[in-house]
């Protein structure tokens, strides 16, 4: 691979707080994105044409097709966790490193889960809309709901967001929490078999990654499982639930509810995603839906920015990335291969 240039070119997706950008313009030339909407696929083709380095975020997909129009990138930094919209494999061919950000995430996403689930179950959307009405004339005895205490807690995914949701749910007084997953497991819960937990759980959490057997692993044949009343919050990724049946499942009262910060439209790395969250989600009134606000606590975003920039300008130094995921093909020089 060439030598890099003095100032190497980085491309940066989205915007980012001043200090990050200070220390990418410190080592390099940047073309960021000012504007909140992503740049189609072509605008960013045309400038990673002679990128060095990206910071990515979860509004891009990087495949083949990017990649053949970036020879030069050395580093794609990116300022996530769930890494299913970037072709690892076509990265690692290229000789292009792959960085994440593997913990800063999971505090502020287990938190929402919590704050979903209770939002969810105890009808805060019907009840904030009772009072804003301007009918709310002092208690009444309505919108009764439902709560954690003594109740049965399945949590999909047993990863860093799953145990920390788990770790919260200690102080609620539920009556029992069950794991579901095949790679992973916690010594304070029981690991069950999906449909086992399905039909004993009251709240189903779900912080499951999205890979080829977690893709609408909540489906219509799997929701049959579920019993009548149940809650269930999603703060993995959108195409671990089949949206259509979901909504079935809320229609025809198989599901009480359904709250979700993550949804299939996000993720671009399926070919024939969604263009838009679910029309009857977004209808039904037994949902709560948040824009991905997982991470987004303001000291929380700029350390995910920060550790990405530590990624980039690591890598852009000739050195390993801290928070790698793959080992690229970098090719030697042709001297050393003849």
């Amino acid at each position: 691979m060439n030598t890099l240039p003095k100032h190497p070119n980085i491309v940066v997706t989205n915007p980012i707080h001043p200090e990050v950008l200070a220390r990418l313009e410190a080592v390099g030339r940047v073309t960021i994105n000012r504007a909140s909407e992503p740049w189609t696929p072509e605008e960013l083709h045309a400038r990673m044409a002679d990128a060095h380095a990206m910071m990515g975020f979860m509004t891009d997909c990087v495949d083949a097709l990017l990649l053949a129009h970036a020879r030069q990138l050395r580093i794609i930094a990116c300022a996530l966790k769930g890494f299913d919209n970037y072709d690892i494999d076509a990265c690692t061919r290229a000789g292009v490193w792959v960085s994440i950000v593997p913990d800063l995430l999971t505090a502020p996403t287990a938190e929402l889960a919590l704050g979903l689930a209770i939002a969810l179950a105890r009808n805060i959307r019907p009840g904030d809309t009772l009072v804003r009405s301007g009918q709310f004339k002092g208690w009444r005895p309505c919108l009764y709901g439902t709560g954690l205490a003594g109740a049965t807690v399945a949590v999909l995914g047993l990863g860093q967001v799953g145990q920390a949701i788990i770790h919260r749910l200690a102080g609620f007084g539920c009556a029992r929490i069950v794991g579901v997953d095949p790679a992973n497991a916690m010594a304070e819960v029981d690991v069950l078999p999906l449909t086992e937990a399905l039909a004993q759980a009251d709240f189903i959490f779900l912080a499951a990654p999205l890979t080829a057997s977690s893709l609408r692993l909540i489906n219509a044949e799997t929701l049959r499982h579920c019993r009548p009343g149940t809650f269930m919050i999603n703060v993995g990724r959108g195409s671990v639930v089949d949206e259509d049946a979901l909504a079935d499942a809320l229609e025809q009262g198989v599901l009480a509810g359904y709250a979700a910060d993550v949804f299939a439209c996000e993720d671009w790395g399926l070919t024939g995603r969604p263009l838009q969250v679910c029309e009857r989600l977004r209808l039904s009134d037994k949902t709560l839906l948040t824009p991905h606000l997982g991470s987004a606590v303001h000291a929380v975003r700029l350390a995910i920015e920060h550790r990405a920039a530590d990624n980039l300008i690591a890598a852009l130094q000739g050195k390993t990335p801290p928070d790698a995921v793959n080992q690229p093909e970098i090719a030697l020089p042709e001297h050393v291969l003849r």
